[in-house]
This record gives structure tokens, sequence and C-alpha cells, in this order.
């Protein structure tokens, strides 16, 4: 991990994009509407960096260190985000549209109105997420852990839910149309005025 000075740091942010700043220590920095599009951030350290407002698109953050990052509305849309740590991260109304995030972890991220329609998903932890009027359209979440997730009115139209763990979430109002949810634990699973259109079942919630 490099660690540089606040100088050197604001500095590197200066020059001509796409930057290189693989394993450089950004933690508990503001970096408020930093335009890091196309930047190349895998393995970086980000904990507890505010990032509100920041522009991420097509950033690659592979395994990046976010845990507590502050990323309010930031644009992180066809972002590299495999086995990034989001944990306790705010990504309160932030774009995430079309992200690869395969094994992610966002243990009690905060997602809410959060955009991951076309997202990636495959395997990422979500537990004690909250993803209350979270958009998760067409979103493939295929094994992933959305155990005590708060899910409240979220979009799930169409979303690949297959062997997701959904044990004891808040799905209470959530657009589960055309869904797939085969496989899916759904134990305790709160899923009152959900829509379940055209959803595909686990075979034991099948009548």
């Amino acid at each position: 991990m490099s660690t540089l000075t606040h100088f050197q740091i604001f500095d590197l942010l200066n020059r001509p994009k796409p930057l290189w700043l693989v394993k450089i220590d950004f933690s508990e920095l503001v970096l408020l509407s930093v335009d890091l599009s196309n930047c190349n951030l895998s393995f970086a350290n980000l904990t507890r960096t505010d990032l509100n407002w920041a522009n991420l698109m097509d950033a690659n953050l592979t395994k990046a260190n976010l845990t507590l990052a502050n990323l309010f509305e930031a644009n992180l849309s066809l972002a590299n985000l495999t086995g990034v740590n989001l944990s306790r991260a705010n990504l309160t109304r932030a774009n995430l549209a079309k992200c690869e995030m395969t094994e992610a972890v966002l243990v009690e991220a905060n997602l809410s109105r959060a955009n991951l329609s076309k997202a990636n998903l495959i395997k990422t932890n979500l537990s004690a997420a909250i993803l209350t009027r979270a958009d998760l359209s067409k979103a493939n979440c295929s094994g992933s852990n959305f155990s005590h997730a708060d899910l409240f009115k979220a979009n799930l139209f169409e979303a690949n839910l297959s062997y997701a763990d959904f044990k004891n979430a808040n799905l209470a109002g959530a657009d589960l149309s055309g869904a797939n949810l085969k496989g899916a634990d759904l134990i305790g699973a709160d899923l009152t005025d959900a829509d379940l259109t055209d959803t595909i079942l686990p075979d034991n919630l099948i009548k």
C-alpha cells in the first residue's frame, strides 16, 4: 500500500486521466465530487473516504477497501467492483447500473434508492444491508446473501435471484414480478404486499 502526503495525492488527482492509483492509500480523505472515472483503483484503501457525488464511472475498484466510505449519489455505473469491501458504506442514491460486483462485500451498507439495474451481483454479500426502494431490476443476484436485508418496496423486476439467501429479509411491497427465485431461501422473509406476478418461486412455495 502506497502512502502519500495530501499534497502528493491532490497533485496526482489533478493530472490527466485515466490515472493508475493501484494500492494507493486514500483513507479518511475528503474527495467531494472528485472525478475518478476510468481510473484504476484496484486494491486501493478508501476506508472512511468521503466520496459524495464522486464520478467513478467505469473505474476499476477490484478488491479495493471502501469500508465506511461515503458515496452518497456517487456515479459508479459500469465500474468493476469485483471483490470490493463496501461494508457499512453509504451508497444512498448511488448509481451502480451495469456495474460488476461479483463476490463484493456490502454487509450493513446503505443502498437506499440506489440504482443497481442490470448490475452483476453474483455471490455478493448484502447481509443486513439497507435496500429500501433500491432498483435491482434485471440484476443478476444469483447466490447472493440478502439475509436480514431491508428491501422494502425495492424494484426486483425480472432480477435473477436464484439460490439467493433471503432469510429474515424484508421484502414487503417489493416488485418481484418476473423475477427468478428458483432455489432461493425465503425462510422468515416478509413478502407482505410483494408483487409476485410471473415470479419463478422456490419449489417449497409453489402450491
